[in-house]
């Protein structure tokens, strides 16, 4: 099935990234539906997961820094229940001088709808002090240019 966030490339030409997650038990909440917080554990399991396929993790060891979320926007838009099948969907929506905005889309596999849609800001800052700094040519290079 193609969904509409199977675009080809991102605004800045990189490919989406995608999980098939099957909803658990422990995902479900006392009103039967996946719990609000697990899409946002999703969104950053997809993160992750995405930059360690764009080998990420060698290059925050090379720069002794690493990505954390400033901020998380999700829009709920359906419930999804236990057994379902999601199709999870981010990418790389633009890169700044030391943020980048990742977007995410959640899909029913059985029949397609929208389940929620969301963002996170993620800044790049040092591992030694936790500040803020500016995102390597490297990074740009694999994520696109910068757009701040």
């Amino acid at each position: 099935m193609l969904y509409k966030s199977d675009m080809p490339t991102s605004p800045n030409g990189v490919r989406p990234f995608h999980m098939e997650i099957i909803v658990e038990a422990a995902a479900i909440d006392a009103n039967g539906h996946v719990n609000n917080v697990v899409y946002v554990q999703w969104m950053q399991a997809l993160a992750i997961q995405h930059w360690r396929a764009m080998g990420g993790e060698a290059i925050n060891q090379e720069h002794q820094a690493t990505w954390v979320a400033r901020s998380h926007h999700i829009e709920y838009l359906r419930p999804a229940f236990l057994d379902d099948r999601i199709h999870a969907t981010t990418w790389v929506h633009d890169v700044g001088r030391v943020r980048s905005t990742r977007k995410y889309a959640f899909h029913r596999e059985s029949d397609g709808t929208l389940l929620a849609r969301g963002e996170t800001d993620w800044v790049f800052i040092r591992l030694a002090d936790g500040r803020p700094t500016a995102i390597p040519a490297v990074i740009h290079g694999i994520l696109g240019p910068a757009q701040e």
